[in-house]
Formats: C-alpha cells, sequence, structure tokens
C-alpha cells in the first residue's frame, strides 16, 4: 500500500544519506587527515622550543595556553576585535541564531542568557523558516511569470500567438499555451545563477575588506549562505572598517539574499532527489514484477512471453493505485516531474499554475487531482510541499 511506499523511500533515502556520509569522511578524511598531522607537529616543534628558549616548563606553558583558550571563548582575542555584546554585536547575533547559521563565534555566557536564547531561538528560528517558505513561493511565481513571458515572445516570433494578444486574456491565451510546461531545470539553473551572481559579488566585496583571498570569500558564502557556518571566517568582526556602516549593511543584504537563493535551491535540488529514488524504487519493483511473471510463466505452457504481453494496467510505485493507461503511469500522479520527464524535460503546464497561485493569494481553495492526492511526497509542509504544490500538482492532460 501507500504506507509500505512511503517506507521504502524513506529507508532508501537513509540509507543513500548513510552512504553519502560514509563517502564523504573518507576524502576529507583522505584529504585533511595529513594537513593535522603536520600542523600537529609544527606546533610540537615550536612548543619545545619555546620552553626550551624561556625556561619553562611544558606543564607550565600547557596551564597558561588553556586559560587563554578559555578567555578565546568569551571573546578575547589577541589582535583587537569589536565587542561582540554591544547591540551592534548582538544584532549580528541573533541573525545567526534565527537564520540558523550559528557561526559560534559568539555565545552566551550566563545562565540566563542561555535560557533566554532557547525560547528566543525557538520562535525566531521557526518565523524564519516560514518566511524563508514565503520567499520561495513568491520567488517561483516571478520565475513562472519571466518564463512564460519569454516563452510567449518565442511563440510570437513564429507566429503561434497574435502580437496582439493581451496577457491573461483569458481561455484563448491557456489554450494556446496548453502544449507548452515550463522545465523545472529552469528553475534549477536559475537559482543556481543567481547564487553563483549574489557569492562572486559578496566574495568581491569581502576579499579587500576583510582581507581574504577571493576563494576563501567564496568558501564563506557557501558556509555562510547554506547555513552550515563553520565560524572558521566570520565577516564584520574587526574593530573598525572604511566605510563601516555602508560595509555592515551590504553583509547583512548579502548574507539574506544568499540564504534565500540558496534555500530555493536545496529545495529544488531535493526535488530531483526525490523523483531520483522513486525512480529506482520503480526500477526496483518492476525487476521484481517481472521476475514473479517468469516464475509464473515457466509454470505453464502455450503461453507468450512477459516480454511480448503489454500490460493494459500499469501500476504505478508513485501512486500505488492502478492506472488505466501508460500515459496515466508515466505522469506520476502528479510530481513536478516523473522520471521519464525527467529525462525527456518534460514541463508543468504554467497557465493552470499561475491560475493557482493566484488563487492561494486570494485564499480561494485549490483543488488537488486524484492522483495527487494518493502521491507519497506530495502535501506536507515545509519548503518541499510548497515546490510540489507550486510546480508539481498541475500536471494535466494535453
Amino acid at each position: 500500500g501507500r504506507l509500505n511506499a512511503d517506507n521504502a523511500r524513506f529507508l532508501l533515502l537513509a540509507v543513500l544519506i548513510v552512504l553519502y556520509m560514509l563517502c564523504g569522511a573518507a576524502v576529507f578524511s583522505a584529504i585533511e587527515l595529513p594537513t593535522e598531522r603536520e600542523a600537529k607537529e609544527r606546533w610540537e616543534e615550536r612548543l619545545e622550543n619555546f620552553t626550551r628558549r624561556h625556561n619553562l616548563s611544558r606543564a607550565e606553558l600547557r596551564h597558561f595556553l588553556r586559560e587563554y583558550e578559555e578567555a578565546s571563548v568569551a571573546g578575547i582575542r589577541v589582535d583587537d576585535i569589536r565587542p561582540r555584546w554591544d547591540f551592534t554585536g548582538a544584532f549580528y547575533f541573533v541573525g545567526t541564531v534565527v537564520s540558523t547559521i550559528g557561526f559560534g563565534m559568539t555565545t552566551p555566557a550566563t545562565v540566563g542568557g542561555k535560557i533566554f536564547l532557547i525560547f528566543y531561538g525557538l520562535i525566531g528560528c521557526a518565523g524564519t523558516i516560514l518566511f524563508f517558505n514565503l520567499f520561495l513561493e513568491r520567488l517561483i511565481t516571478v520565475i513562472a511569470y519571466v518564463m512564460k513571458s519569454c516563452h510567449e515572445r518565442q511563440l510570437r516570433r513564429k507566429g503561434v500567438l497574435p502580437h496582439n494578444s493581451r496577457r491573461g486574456s483569458g481561455t484563448s491565451e491557456v489554450d494556446s499555451l496548453a502544449g507548452w510546461k515550463p522545465s523545472v531545470y529552469y528553475v534549477m539553473l536559475i537559482l543556481c545563477v543567481a547564487s553563483l551572481i549574489i557569492s562572486c559579488c559578496a566574495s568581491a566585496m569581502y576579499t579587500p575588506i576583510e582581507g581574504w583571498s577571493y576563494f576563501d570569500s567564496l568558501y564563506f558564502c557557501f558556509v555562510a549562505f547554506s547555513t552550515i557556518g563553520f565560524g572558521d571566517l566570520v565577516s564584520s568582526q574587526n574593530i573598525k572598517y572604511e566605510s563601516q556602516g555602508l560595509y555592515r549593511f551590504g553583509n547583512f543584504v548579502f548574507i539574506l539574499m544568499g540564504v534565500c537563493c540558496i534555500y530555493s535551491l536545496f529545495n529544488v535540488i531535493s526535488i530531483v532527489i526525490k523523483q531520483s529514488i522513486n525512480w529506482i524504487l520503480k526500477k526496483l519493483d518492476c525487476r521484481c514484477c517481472h521476475r514473479c511473471q517468469r516464475k509464473l510463466f515457466r509454470s505453464r505452457r502455450n503461453v507468450v512471453m512477459p516480454g511480448n504481453v503489454r500490460s493494459r494496467r500499469n501500476i504505478s510505485i508513485e501512486t500505488d493505485v492502478v492506472n488505466e493507461s501508460d500515459t496515466d503511469g508515466r505522469r506520476l500522479s502528479g510530481e513536478m516531474i516523473s522520471m521519464k520527464d525527467f529525462l525527456a524535460s518534460n514541463k508543468v503546464s504554467l497557465a493552470i499554475m499561475q491560475k493557482q497561485l493566484s488563487e492561494t493569494a486570494n485564499g480561494y481553495p485549490r483543488q488537488m487531482s486524484s492522483n495527487s492526492k494518493q502521491n507519497g511526497f506530495s502535501g506536507g509542509v515545509g519548503a518541499l510541499a510548497i515546490m510540489n504544490n507550486r510546480l508539481a500538482e498541475t500536471s494535466v492532460d494535453r
């Protein structure tokens, strides 16, 4: 049933994530471990030379270094940096909290601050995630509108659409665009380009002001915009900058725009990963069905082999229901794209999608197709549901 299909998707995704993590751990260990060992050897050598030169015991020096580590956690550095808990620093901190970036260079040290952070982050993170989801919804609307306009221009150049047709002219324009569906890859490409442009522009700002290399600046942009937030590089931490107010405002704008774009891009990629999982499960299901059919046909005589039989009813692993035709089986029940559409770059009806987006904005109820209601991944909450509802549920017959 549908529950079994959902469980299969969940288990397969869990296995793939674990394998992905194991491969990543192997690669990072192979790349970074030799450098870590070399750095440790150099540090031990410097420590030995320092204790010998100044006639200090290793135990005393290590005790002093531990005290400095504690001071470093409290925000004390060798070089002068801005106060971490003045209003500007505190605003930067709460921005990293509600955005879930969490650089870690500033953390509350008092019990009251830690307790307040728990309740503050609970509401702030939830509100910010809601903001990102609403941003994603509106971004898709804008992208769809632009793609529709570009396609209309192409049709007018080819003479398919009359030049005097107006936007939103009703049934005639919808019928004219009924055979066209905007590709999800265009959405992914646009978000990739937008994220890359924002990252490059932000890196061009960070490189001269922070004194980082351009590659380090790009690395910081990805770590910050993806909300990974290691904290090895953190912007706007020096005590003084040239055009300080303008720089901090630009830093805030770039981080906000970057997080929104990367967040949207991640959710588009998650749809593609989901479709890949569905495709894998469908292939596995088909192989199991073929094996069962071969066993069944081997027990009979004078029958046609399964490869020569065309089944009239196709069971889709996406819907767990019986489809009446191969065409219905290919549509995969209102998903953003089926795997065959994924490979053939098939598209979702933009005219219907725009109509549903308008109904959503005005509070009118949307009617889900029977296929989409039974789809294991449609519905739900969060950005993945928004992507499905905005780009997926509008699969219609041509």
